[in-house]
């Protein structure tokens, strides 16, 4: 079940930021997405993994383990990718760490939903 709300939370992310994207300046659009796009992409697989280990020994593990790549991604973002690329950083960096901070809202959410014992339909 927590799968299923998972899934659902990052579908509706991903159709906002799409919206957000179309909505911003053209000269500031392609960093908007490739922020959104890295951050989903490494985001969704670490929340996906973060909730199906809730209740395990390895939670702790997997959640500093996480947290951990998700710092690196930013800073290899901002002193690789970016001067590589010849991106604008701040759109790119924000979209970035934006995506991942609302996708772990999500992770929280989910793990609340499916562990605070109100199962609402």
């Amino acid at each position: 079940m927590s799968g299923r709300w998972y899934l659902a939370g990052l579908t509706l992310v991903c159709c906002v930021a799409g919206a957000a994207a179309a909505l911003v300046p053209p000269a500031t659009r392609t960093e908007i997405v490739w922020g959104v796009a890295i951050g989903s992409l490494v985001q969704a697989p670490l929340g996906w993994i973060t909730i199906r280990s809730v209740g395990t020994e390895r939670l702790q593990v997997i959640w500093a383990l996480g947290m951990l790549i998700r710092v690196t991604l930013v800073a290899v973002t901002g002193l690789i990718l970016v001067p590589a690329l010849q991106w604008d950083m701040i759109p790119l960096l924000g979209s970035l760490v934006l995506t991942i901070l609302l996708l772990l809202a999500l992770e929280v959410l989910t793990v609340t939903r499916e562990t605070s014992g109100i199962n609402a339909r």
